[in-house]
Order: structure tokens, then sequence, then C-alpha cells
């Protein structure tokens, strides 16, 4: 029902929406669900296993029952909380959970057998018959189970990802982040304010109070207009701090566009925030929590705080007589506000016997209700009192079991609160989250007097974390309206008291948990699903923790709280992933080379997300082979030069550098020189080779490594584990710079030569051996060359910054093509390095060992590192493993193709009797055949040995002779010059 009079809402225009077809009308400033229930619509949706008729219960992003379906076709979105959906002109919304419709839903059917269907069924029942269970049991709960239901088409809609950096981040605009924000902003601090709702103001929008001896919005109005001014301030409406991470990083939704059916240009619908903040303020308020009793689930049954708001802030009355129930002095201001706006309120229950007051209406002291009648809308509860049973005439009930600070941020780096006996609710922590304070209802403190006091109070204590001065602040004269709270968490009495209305829990469900000895928390919420929701149990989790301690013989400081986590509210997988589509999904990354390989013809082939060319034909050459074969002969014979910028480059810099480098890798980094270059293996956990690449020694503490093109991302995040989790006490600073260096590999029996012109300096042996590394200087530029080489020639690879990659490359080739070579690509690289025996992720496939692939020299019997127990393994170490070998044809047929199996000869080619299998093969200008290299049972031991391949697939083959992995200059001379 509408009132006549009040609220925030702009009662000059009205706002068409629709509910099921149904037309509706509200005004600006409304949600939806303050629309319906001013529309007289009282339910809302169906109860997720039950489906029993639901209501809207709360006004914020709490709600549990009012979600609601949004849009059709592509642009459907389900789960959208009325509660926080602000209504604009030709919404359309649908009910959800239901078929064929909200008021006739056939799955109700299911709350006639709640007796079968109670906590941990699924765990109990579909055992019988077995085969039942995937063509019967499974599609059928399957079907019955979730709520709202996606299209099954591609999201049309926009999404975006941004980041933002402060010097404070103040996360809630009430009372108490109004003033922090004020406090930092005249201190001159980079100030980001974020708040959920579309208009800051937190409770005082919703409430009937004064500050300065004004109506409280008036004080909020000026202060926002100041911030607004400030260019140090920013204020992020519709924004939901989301999940607190390391090193002062948050996570932030954004809700765009979804407060309007046009969105002007490419304005998103969501935006997800990556926000860097050097401090922080959390004043995130309190969310009141409901009492249980039978049948409390009724459409009509709200929570008291929630009446309040649709009362004062959207001019609704959820009810023509309201009851009000509760077990603190909260609840009277309720029964107080809805008198002073001309509502009748059937009565007043407060379940504390000796408490007292002055307003004039049925009062009930010492009383609780008992059970809530109706099935479509409330109609009647019952209330039991000292001198008996009473039953009150009501269509809304307003309920309030107290109130709990908002904490869920300070749990999210495993913080835990702590349990306070005054306020009935749990506290946070200071401290447990590095660089924030917590100010406002969100600590404890529930008057507006005493929110603005504090959230000054976080605010300087924020600032001189950050060395700035705290500036003088006059707090406002404000209301100290008390809260006294006697904790009431479940009426006893006979039917279903419901504790967690978004999975339909009840006490009898928590109780039966315990019975069943999950008595830990953790353990009852999963058996149970109490909290894992979409709402993740806001309102009902302290309920039922208070039930199984009650259950468990246990007080609730020593029963606990679960876990909270990451994401505050839910975040659409869109918006988490704004611009992942497409190439956004795959992006192309490319060299700095990439637009002159196309210039000279290259085909671009896919190396993980980069392009790089495969060959570089030359007029007359037919097929790429012959591209290939002299690409191979260039390098052989004279010099090429490949674009290697792929690799990955890792810069590690700090005292702990190489000792890091000693546990990372299976050979000893600490006694590298300056200016030298060792090769390393790196293994996982698990004792199987990560990857393999070089490690230069740049200064006393620093270190640049190089890895694969194709585990680059792998090993960055592996280092990045190990210098976090393994060993966070030690100095050691690690970034990517693939991207900030090209480089070029110079490869050939005239590479020094090539160089020496180039550089304009001598480059022999004694000025660069093999393994070694040096500054240089190109043309005023400074880079870095390496002696290494990945051909088995005398090479080298000299890196630049990465904007002078292009005119490099350019001058590189032409050099090398006066010398009769030329650029060489991704074919002809893998003829050398196969040529050479050299490893590729071909080889390192996840399931190979430093002993399979012939390393075990590597590993230093001398140190610990990564891997080393689990590679000592003795299965790991079973001379019958499947082992490095190289392979050569000897029979008519020639082909080896990669992915082939081998087999003894006379053996049948099926699974079982498979010896090993190719990985990588190629011809071999150079050698004049086809060599290739994989695995074999035993394989050293085998040299020499004929094996049959065969390839299914291809209708390959071959007999084959198990030869050593390096076909071409075993000794190394052509590599050291």
């Amino acid at each position: 029902m509408r009132l006549s009079k009040g609220g925030r809402i702009d009662r000059s225009r009205a706002v068409s929406f629709t509910f099921d077809g149904r037309a509706l009308s509200g005004h600006p400033g409304d949600t939806l669900a303050s629309a319906l229930l001013a529309s007289g619509q009282k339910v809302v949706g169906r109860s997720f296993k039950y489906h029993r008729p639901r209501g809207v219960f709360s006004a914020g992003s709490e709600e549990p029952n009012a979600l609601v379906t949004l849009g059709a076709g592509a642009r459907r979105e389900p789960n959208v909380r009325a509660t926080m959906q602000e209504l604009f002109d030709g919404l359309e919304a649908q009910s959800q959970n239901c078929w064929p419709s909200l008021d006739w839903d056939l799955l109700e059917v299911n709350d006639l057998f709640a007796d079968f269907l109670g906590a941990g069924f699924y765990y109990k029942t579909f055992m019988w018959p077995r085969k039942a269970w995937e063509w019967l049991y499974e599609p059928a709960i399957r079907r019955a189970a979730g709520l709202g239901a996606l299209s099954g088409q591609p999201d049309p809609e926009p999404n975006e990802k941004a980041f933002a950096h402060c010097d404070l981040l103040v996360i809630g605009a009430g009372p108490a982040g109004l003033m922090a924000a004020l406090q930092a902003g005249r201190a001159g601090a980079d100030v980001i304010l974020c708040d959920e709702d579309h208009e800051p103001g937190g409770r005082l929008l919703s409430e009937v109070e004064e500050i300065a001896g004004a109506p409280a919005m008036e004080w909020v109005a000026a202060t926002l207009a100041e911030l607004e001014a400030m260019d140090n301030v920013r204020i992020m409406t519709r924004t939901t701090v989301t999940g607190v991470y390391d090193q002062g990083t948050f996570g932030a939704l954004e809700r765009v566009g979804r407060h309007m059916k046009h969105r002007p240009g490419p304005l998103p619908v969501d935006c997800f925030w990556r926000i860097a903040a050097k401090a922080s303020v959390l004043a995130a308020g309190a969310l009141e929590r409901p009492v249980a009793f039978q049948d409390n689930d009724r459409p009509g049954v709200m929570l008291a705080g929630a009446m309040r708001s649709y009362l004062n802030r959207y001019a609704v009355a959820p009810g023509d007589a309201v009851t009000v129930f509760g077990n603190n002095d909260d609840a009277h201001r309720t029964a107080r506000d809805l008198l002073a706006a001309g509502v009748h309120v059937a009565g007043l229950v407060d379940s504390r016997p000796g408490a007292t007051t002055d307003l004039d209406l049925p009062y009930y002291a010492g009383a609780q209700v008992t059970r809530a009648s109706g099935r479509m809308g409330l109609e009647a509860v019952s209330i039991r009192t000292p001198s008996g049973e009473v039953k009150l005439q009501s269509d809304a009930l307003a309920v309030s079991g107290g109130w709990n600070p908002s904490l869920h941020l300070t749990c999210h780096l495993n913080g835990r609160p702590e349990w306070s006996e005054t306020l009935a609710a749990f506290l946070p922590r200071p401290g447990v989250v590095p660089g924030m304070q917590v100010a406002g209802a969100a600590t404890g403190v529930f008057t507006t007097a005493g929110c603005l006091a504090s959230g000054a109070e976080a605010a300087g204590k924020a600032l001189e974390t950050l060395g700035l001065s705290v500036p003088p602040l006059d707090l406002p004269q404000a209301g100290e309206q008390g809260y006294g709270v006697q904790p009431l968490w479940a009426v006893a009495g006979n039917g279903r008291a419901w504790l967690d209305l978004a999975n339909d829990v009840t006490v009898k469900d928590v109780r039966q948990a315990a019975s069943e000895n999950f008595r830990s928390v953790e353990h009852m919420k999963r058996y149970t699903t109490q909290g894992m929701a979409p709402d993740q149990g806001k309102i009902s989790n302290l309920g039922a923790m208070a039930v199984l301690a009650d259950a468990t013989g246990r007080d609730v400081a020593a029963t606990g709280i679960t876990t909270y986590r990451p994401p505050y509210v839910p975040v659409p997988i869109a918006a988490l992933g704004a611009g992942g589509k497409g190439k956004g999904f795959a992006p192309e990354r490319l060299t700095t080379s990439h637009a002159q390989s196309l210039a000279m013809s290259a085909p671009m082939i896919e190396a993980g997300l980069w392009y790089r060319p495969s060959y570089f034909p030359r007029t007359g050459e037919k097929h790429w082979r012959q591209s290939c074969d002299r690409e191979v002969a260039h390098v052989r014979e004279a010099v090429g030069v490949a674009d290697v910028s792929t690799l990955g480059k890792i810069d590690l810099q700090g005292r702990d550098a190489a000792r890091f480098l000693d546990l990372v890798y299976t050979n000893t980094f600490s006694t590298l020189k300056e200016g030298r270059a060792r090769y390393g293996v790196m293994l996982r956990e698990d004792g199987h080779v990560m990857d393999d690449g070089t490690t230069a020694r740049i200064g006393p503490e620093h270190f640049v490594m190089t890895t694969t093109t194709a585990a680059a991302g792998e090993v960055m995040g592996h280092l990045e584990f190990v210098s976090q989790v393994v060993v966070p006490d030690w100095d050691v600073r690690l970034i990517s710079v693939t991207e900030q260096w090209a480089q070029f590999a110079v490869a050939g029996p005239q590479s020094r030569a090539l160089l020496e012109e180039l550089l304009g300096r001598e480059l022999s042996d004694a000025a660069l051996s093999f393994m070694g590394t040096m500054p240089i200087e190109i043309g005023g530029i400074e880079g870095r060359l390496f002696r290494i080489s990945f051909s088995g020639e005398l090479a080298y690879e000299i890196a630049v910054p990465a904007r002078y990659g292009e005119s490099l490359f350019t001058r590189l080739v032409g050099m090398a093509e006066a010398r009769g070579g030329g650029a060489y690509g991704m074919e002809a690289l893998n003829v050398l390095r196969i040529e050479k025996g050299f490893l590729t992720h071909a080889e390192l496939h996840g399931r190979t060992t430093a002993f399979d692939l012939g390393l075990e020299r590597w590993m230093s019997p001398a140190k610990s590192f990564i891997g080393k127990a689990a590679a000592s393994r003795p299965g790991l170490l079973a001379e019958d493993r499947e082992r490095l070998i190289g392979l050569r044809p000897v029979g008519a047929s020639k082909m080896i193709p990669p992915g082939a199996f081998l087999f003894n000869e006379g053996d049948e080619a099926v699974r079982e009797n498979a010896q090993g299998y190719v990985t990588s093969s190629c011809y071999s200008p150079t050698l004049g055949e086809t060599i290739a290299l994989g695995f074999l049972k035993s394989g050293p031991e085998r040299i020499g040995e004929h094996l049959r391949l065969v390839d299914h697939l291809r209708e390959a083959v071959t007999i084959c002779e198990v030869c050593e992995t390096c076909f071409l200059d075993p000794e190394g001379e052509r590599t050291r010059g």
C-alpha cells in the first residue's frame, strides 16, 4: 500500500513495469520490491526446495526471497534481487522457481513430503536401484534444482573491467563512511567512497533522524556536496566491494547500466573493478537478523528494519494491520514510525520480560510470536504471553532478532571474528586485514552519534598510517538512541521454524545435523546447505550457529561461525570476464617483427597466444619444405636470424634472489658468476618437470630467467606462489618482462662476424665465451647480448627494449642476407633443435621426469629444491619407465609421424603392447634423412634395437632404429665455435 505522503520517491512521474505480464506502476526512486509492495503484490517467488510462497523479506542485498528474472531472450537475467533493482520505465520482471505460475505451482507438492526431504535426504535416498540414478534420479533432481534459468544464448550485453588506485578506500556511505571520507578528503588523501546503493546515506535513508538539529538527510546532502567538490574524492554509487585480497587489493562490482532500459552508447551493464588501496575503512553497517518460529516464512513477514525502509524511504506500508515482534529496542522504533505514518499497529511483542514502552498500542512484554498463519499471505499471528495465548489479525509482521555487524570483508584473508555477549553478535578483530580500519555499525556501534565519531576516528588512524596530518573535525550532534538486546534465536513450538529462507533450512534440520554428529559449523553448513544460497546466509548464519550451539551443549562463541569468502554478493561471470569474448578470450600476441614477417610473406602459426612465422618463402619455392630446408642450411652454413621474443623473460632481484633460484631449480645458481648464464631444470612439487631454460646473472642480486614460450605463464605463477607462500620472508621480487624486451637469435658460423659488424666490437671467446652475457649498445640504445644456442651452432641472442625490435630485426635480416643467410621460422627452428636433441614442450608435456629426459645429472644432491623428494620416489626412477630416445627409419617406409606408437617387432599393434611413442619428428636436410625423438620403455638401454612404429590414424607402419637423442655434433664443437 502506497502512503499518501512521505518517502524519497518522485511522485510527479509514474514508471510503468510488468511483473509476470501484469502491468504495474511505481515512481522514480522505487526499487522493484518497493513498487511490488506498493501494488499489493505479496507473493514474489517460490522457495528453493519446498516451493512455498515467499514475499519480500528485507530491503537490501541480503534479500533471500525476492529473486526475479529480468528481460527476455538473450538478455534474460535470472536471480536479480528485487530489493536492489531500481525501477525504470519498461522493466519486465518474471517470478521464478514456479510452474505453471506463481499462484499455482505444481512443485508445491514437495511441501507435502517435507518429512522425507529434510537435511541430507539426498545422501540417504536414491540409492536403489543403482542404475536408476543416471536415467531417472539425477535428471529429475537437476531439472528441479536451481532458481532462475539462463537463456542458453550468448550474452549480448557489454561489460567492462577497470582498475583504480587510491590512498584510502571507504566502503559504505552511511554516517560512518561519509564522516571517514570527509575527514580523509579534507586531509588531502586520494579517496574512493563506494556504496552499493544508488544513493549515499546508508541507514539514514530509512530512518527518521536528526543531525546537527536538522533532518539527517540534509546533513548527508551537505556532506556529499563538499565531497563532490573535492578533486581528490571519487564517489562510486551502485558499487559493492565484493572481496578483499592480498596487498591492499579489493574487488568491486559497479552496476553501471542496470537502472535504465536504453543505455547511451556503449555504456556497460556492469563493471568489475580492481581497486588498489594503501589503506581502507570498512563502514558497511549491519544486517538485521530474524527470529525463527513456526511458519515465519509466510509472505508478509519482514525484518523490522526493512519495514522502516519501505515506510520512510519509499512511502510503502507492507500491510493494513502490522504486528511488531522483537528482542531489542530497535523493534520499538519500527512501531513508532508505523504509528507516525498512520499505519495500524495491531501489537508490539517484546520477548524481554522487563522491557517497557511509551507507545499507545497493545503491548506484550515477555511474550513471543509462536506462529504466522496464512498461505499466500499473512493473516494472523499467534502470541505466547505470560498470561496465555493471544491471536492478532495481521497482514504484516515486522521481526527483529537484533543486528549483526557486516564484518564479511574482514574475514576474506582468513580473519576470525570475536563474540560479544553484550551485543549477542560477532565483531571484527582489529588488524585482521592489513591497513583496514572498521567503523560504525560494522564494529558494533549502533547509535548515529557513535557512528559519526567512529568514522572520524577510523579515518584518523588510516591517515596516520599514510603519513598525513589529521585535520580537526567538529562532530555534529546526533541521536544517542539505545540498543538493548536479549538473545532470542528460535521460539520453541511445533511445526517448522525457518532459519535460512533462501535454502529452506529449518531449526529441525540443524538439530538433525547435530544429532548425526555434524557438530562443526562447516560440516553442518554442508549437510543442511544453510548459508550456501545466493545470499550466502547473510541474515541466517548466526541464528543457525546459535541453534547448533544449543543442540550440542556449547555457547555460540565456542561453536563459531562459518568462513566468509568472496564475493560478498553474486558477481556475474560476464563482469568478471569482461572483454573475454573472441580475441578477448584468446588475445593475439604479436612480436615486434610481426609486420615485417608478413611483408616477407611468412605464414603465421599460433604458439600459445603468440603468432610466429612458420617459414619465409622465396620466389620459386613451391612447398614449405623447400623454404624450411633452405633456412636450416642458412643456419648450418652461414647465418640465420629468428625472433625469440616469445620466450618467457622474468626479472628477479633481491638479496635472496640466488637462494630463491636454488630452491626452484634442480641445479645450483647461487654459484653463478656475474656475466654468466646457466641452463636450469624446474620441477613441479610432484617431481615432474615443469620447464627448462637459461638464467643469467646480471648483477650481484639481479637475474634474468628465460622460460619456454609454452610455460611462461605457468612458471611465473609457480614463482609467485613460491615467493608468497613457501618463502614469504625472503627478499626477492620478480616480474615478467617478456613484453618489455625484443630478443633475436643470431645463429650460424658467420653469426660472430655479423654481430661484430653490428656492434663495432670484438666478440672472441675471450670477450664473450659460451654461456656468457654482456651489456651492449646499438646506436645509443642499451641492450643485452647472450651467447647461448638452441640450434647447436655458434649462436647469440640479442635483446633490446621492445620499441626498437622491429628496426633491429630488419637490420639483422638484411645483414644476414648479405652473408648468404636470412630469417628462419618455426619449422626450421624445430628441425635444428631435433637434430641436436633439444627439448620443447612436446617432450616436457607434464608426465615426464628429469630421469625420463636424461637430465638426472642436473639434479643436485647437495641442496634441497622443490620437487626433489617427490622425484626421488622409486616409481619415478624405475628402469622400465618410458625414457627419451632418438629414432631413425631403417626400412622402406620413412614416415615417423608424431604421436605414433612403438612396438616390438612381431607384437600386435594394440595398446597393451605399446613400448613408447613419438613426440617430435622432421626431415633433416643436414643429415638427409628423417629423424625423431620419443619415449621408450628402458630407452637408453635399447640403443640399436629395431622397433615397429604404427600410426593407425595416418596408416603409417615404419621400422625404426633406436639411437641417441643427439644426431649432429654430439661433442658440441659447432656451438663453441
